[in-house]
Order: C-alpha cells, then structure tokens, then sequence
C-alpha cells in the first residue's frame, strides 16, 4: 500500500501543480504528462475500488477538465485524449461524487470535437469511447447518442438517402476538391486544422444548399474576408448538396462538368478515402434495402422502385463499383416484387 500511496501523491501533486504553472493553466493538453496521471489516477481507483479516493481524485480532476476546455479556443494542441480519458472517470465515477456527465460529454462533442474531428487519433480514440461505453450511454444519456449518430433513416429521408448513399464517391471527388483548395485537415496539426478555411466552406456550401441562396450573391455575408475562398468553391459541390434538400431535383448528372471530373477522378490514382468510400457504399445500401424491406410501407417502398431504376444507369463510373451497386439495386428490386406483386401492375 505504501507504493500505491505514493503512486496516487505522485499523480495527484502533477495534477495539482499543472494549475499552478502559467502555461499549463491555460493550455493543460501542452503537458503530455498529464494525460498519464489522469489515465493512472484512473486505474488505481479501478483497482483500489476505494470511494474515499475517487472522492479525493475527482476535484483535481474536474478542474483539469474545465481549464481544458476554457482553453480550447486558444490551444495549439490537442485536448481529445486529455478530455476523453476524464470523460472515462465521469462516465464510471460519476454516482460516487454526483457529477452529471451529461453537460461533460455534450461539451467534448461541440467544443472539442468539432475542432479536432480531422485527428485521426482523436478520432479513433473517440469511436473506441463511443463503443465501450455504448450500453451506459444509452441507458444514462439516451438522448446523447441520436446527436452523435443521427438516425438517417426515416420516411421522410428515406427515398433522399438512396441518392445520397449511391453519391458518396462523387461527394468524396468534391470534398478532395476543396480540401486541395483549402490545404488537407487530415494529419495536419491543431493549429492547421483551426486556421484551415475548409469548414467555412462546408458550413457557407450546406447553407447555400439548403436556404436556396447563392453563395455569390451578394448577401449580407458576401463581403466576409471568406467570400473570395467560397466563391471559387466547385459547383459540383454545390449541385451534390442541392440534392439534400427535400423536393429539389437531381441535377448535378447533367450539369456541365460532371463528365469531366468524373474522368479526371477515374484516370488519377484513387486515394484512401476513395478506396475506403468504394467498398462501403454497398454495404451501406445492405443495411439501406434490408430496413426497407422490414420497417417501410409499400407506398415508400413503390415510390423507391422508379428511383432505382434511374439511378441503375447514373453511377460512380467504377467497374467494380458499380457492379456491386447495380448487384445490390436488382436484388432489392426482386425481393420487392416477390413481396408485393401488385407493384408490378403499378
């Protein structure tokens, strides 16, 4: 017990001393060290099973946790591992010293998350949180995860999605499209990442999507110093993200320069994530065809089967690819047939 006492003095004194230090007071993620204490401060409450010191832990904690966050808009590096290893310690401690993890996990998501989604350490670190904690956050925080996972699937998304399924390799040929006019977010550091022009982008492009507007306007936001990156914005992008809102017709087909793009995607090397895009799109629309056949009315499921037959001839110019999806197309539209036969009168 004496080692284990001075484990917990060690780990509790670093904790305590980072506030005290002038950069680590407003910057904790800077100190590596930090991350260790709190990830073994951690273990030996686990170990331990002692209430008394997880009480004497969580103040050093909790505010190791607010300095982070109140850091966040100025840090030039990365709070996520900092910030999901104390979530950790809420998540399993939180009853013993009534902490509410609640308004924690809902911070991490908007504050931090928002700024270091393009760490693929954050992110991997934050998927495997998600999984092993899946059954308490459902049972603690139900209405946490559907803002973290939204259900994408409902009747009025469901013909939309089809679409935008079978559009994910086009939407990753525009996304790489303004990530070389804006730099590359994947890999980049903290301070890449917060200066890059990249989500101003995405945000003015959905907007414009989804409000109708014009980016290039005029509006009351064109004078922005942003203006002169958004509006050199490829219009392909812009033509996918039409698709998205509701009762607008697909376009982005026939506008002018879908063939060439598409061309140029097919004759340069595929990148991971085209690669990565390619093969889950059809298992995407596996999970697509068998909740429509199991959960949709037949109305939804009739006014489904002239969109397939549509987009059979409209797809991402991949032989591979368009192989599996035309595969998977035919299938759903057999097993729609045999299930209601009537359709095919219709």
């Amino acid at each position: 017990m004496s080692n284990g006492d001075k484990g917990w003095e060690f780990h509790l004194r670093s904790l305590s001393s980072s506030a005290r230090d002038s950069n680590l007071a407003t910057d904790p993620a800077f100190d590596p060290s930090l991350l260790q204490s709190v990830k073994k401060l951690y273990e030996l409450c686990k170990e331990e099973k002692n209430e008394d010191l997880v009480a004497r832990v969580y103040p050093h904690i909790n505010k190791l946790f607010q300095r982070s966050v109140a850091s966040l808009s100025q840090s030039r590096t990365s709070n996520g591992l900092l910030l999901l290893a104390i979530l950790q310690f809420f998540l399993d401690y939180g009853e013993v010293v009534l902490h509410d993890a609640d308004p924690s996990l809902r911070t991490f998501y908007r504050l931090c998350l928002s700024r270091e989604f393009a760490d693929p350490v954050v992110a991997e670190a934050t998927l495997d949180f998600l999984n092993s904690n899946k059954k308490k956050l459902l049972s603690s925080f139900p209405a946490l995860l559907p803002q973290v996972f939204p259900a994408l699937m409902s009747p009025a998304s469901f013909l939309p999605l089809l679409s935008s399924l079978v559009d994910l390799p086009t939407l990753v040929v525009a996304l790489e499209k303004v990530e070389r006019s804006s730099g590359s977010l994947i890999g980049s550091s903290i301070a890449s990442i917060q200066k890059s022009t990249a989500p101003e982008m995405l945000l003015a492009l959905m907007d414009e999507a989804y409000t109708g507007s014009t980016i290039a306007d005029g509006g009351a936001d064109s004078e922005s110093e942003e203006s002169s990156t958004i509006d050199v914005a490829d219009p392909l992008f812009l033509e996918l993200l039409k698709d998205e809102n509701d009762g607008l017709a697909e376009r982005h087909w026939t506008s002018p320069g879908m063939a060439a793009t598409l061309q140029a995607a097919i004759n340069t090397p595929q990148s991971d994530r085209m690669k990565q895009i390619l093969n889950m799109t059809p298992r995407l629309l596996d999970t697509y065809f068998a909740i429509a056949l199991h959960d949709v009315n037949d109305s939804l499921i009739c006014a489904l089967i002239p969109l397939i037959m549509t987009r059979y001839s409209t797809l991402f110019p991949d032989k591979n690819f368009s192989y599996e999806v035309r595969k998977r197309l035919l299938e759903f539209m057999l097993a729609a047939f045999q299930r209601s036969p009537d359709f095919v009168a219709l």
